[in-house]
């Protein structure tokens, strides 16, 4: 995992640090070979009490069931630890997977990176 830089990494998870909110950006085809490699980055990415998260699945090819499972643990991690978790999704495959999972109640997905840092710069003013 690399953080604070804009190295696109070697993998498929990329964590950075973007006006006080942790960006995690989930890259390539994310299924069970992916997920396995993805966790232990995911865990430490949401290890920290009070942030504001944003997923960001727009360099995303393919997301199934797997990827799913990353989301909820993610967004399960973060509410635990009194925090905030959003999810960028423009994909319209993707969020069929979402429909699909019965999730879209559990996330509402944003269309872009910039609309969820909007929001959490209106959250922490508000």
């Amino acid at each position: 995992m690399q953080q604070g830089d804009n190295a696109w990494p070697i993998g498929y998870i990329h964590t950075q640090q973007v006006s006080g909110v942790t960006v995690i950006e989930f890259h390539d085809e994310i299924d069970i070979a992916a997920a396995q490699q993805i966790l232990p980055d995911l865990d430490a990415a949401t290890a920290a009490p009070g942030q504001t998260v944003v997923i960001d699945l727009t360099p995303t090819a393919f997301f199934d069931a797997y990827g799913l499972r990353l989301l909820c643990r993610a967004e399960r991690r973060v509410r635990e630890r009194g925090g905030w978790l959003l999810l960028v999704c423009p994909h319209q495959i993707i969020l069929r997977v979402l429909h699909a999972g019965r999730l879209i109640g559990r996330f509402t997905p944003l269309a872009t990176r910039e609309e969820a840092l909007r929001l959490t710069d209106s959250e922490a003013a508000g």
